[in-house]
């Protein structure tokens, strides 16, 4: 018998690394470890509550409410939207994945977030924005392009308004503030 568990800020591969060592460190049985989902084999004999204190450490925990669960899985989906560059509709995106009416998800994100799913979107887009900046390797133009914008100027508007500063000024600090993903509110 498998037991799923839902872990909030669960959100990168780092972060898949990190419970992984832990679990194997606790003797777990693990079929999977995905974003946000941990999947066990049979029953480990670990008690939920020294899971949850090896989670906690690092600033993860173990979801039981649905609405969080639901929550954390429309953050994930997003996370993965933009790292596999899906140009889909936000709105069909999350129809299509949840089975749910965009109407009900998004007011359902706002109330449990305070965001909007719209905002949260697009700061995860920024800070992916941020990260491509720093590695230097695409120019501006073919980072908006890989991250679906019409066109770098809708992008630098959007970089500005979420950050007070320009493309190309960030690009030339000497110390880059950047969110982890777990942190994007």
């Amino acid at each position: 018998m498998k037991q799923t568990l839902n872990i909030k800020n669960m959100v990168c591969d780092r972060c898949k690394s990190t419970v992984l060592r832990e679990l194997e460190g606790l003797g777990c049985d693990i079929k999977s470890v995905e974003l946000g989902q941990i999947i066990l084999n049979e029953k480990t004999g670990i008690q939920t509550l020294e899971l949850e204190k090896v989670l906690n450490k690092h600033g993860f925990e173990i979801i039981k409410d649905e609405t969080e669960i639901l929550i954390e899985e429309i953050k994930i989906a997003l996370i993965n939207k933009i790292e596999n560059q899906d140009n889909t509709n936000l709105s069909s995106f999350l129809t299509k994945r949840f089975n749910k009416s965009y109407s009900a998800l998004s007011k359902l994100f706002s109330k449990t977030e305070g965001i909007t799913i719209e905002k949260y979107e697009i700061n995860l887009k920024i800070e992916k924005v941020k990260e491509l900046i720093q590695l230097r390797q695409l120019n501006f133009s073919e980072i908006a392009y890989s991250l679906n914008y019409n066109n770098s100027s809708h992008l630098a508007r959007q970089f500005k308004n979420v950050t007070g500063m320009s493309m190309t000024v960030f690009k030339n600090l000497q110390k880059w503030n950047r969110k982890s993903i777990d942190q994007i509110v």
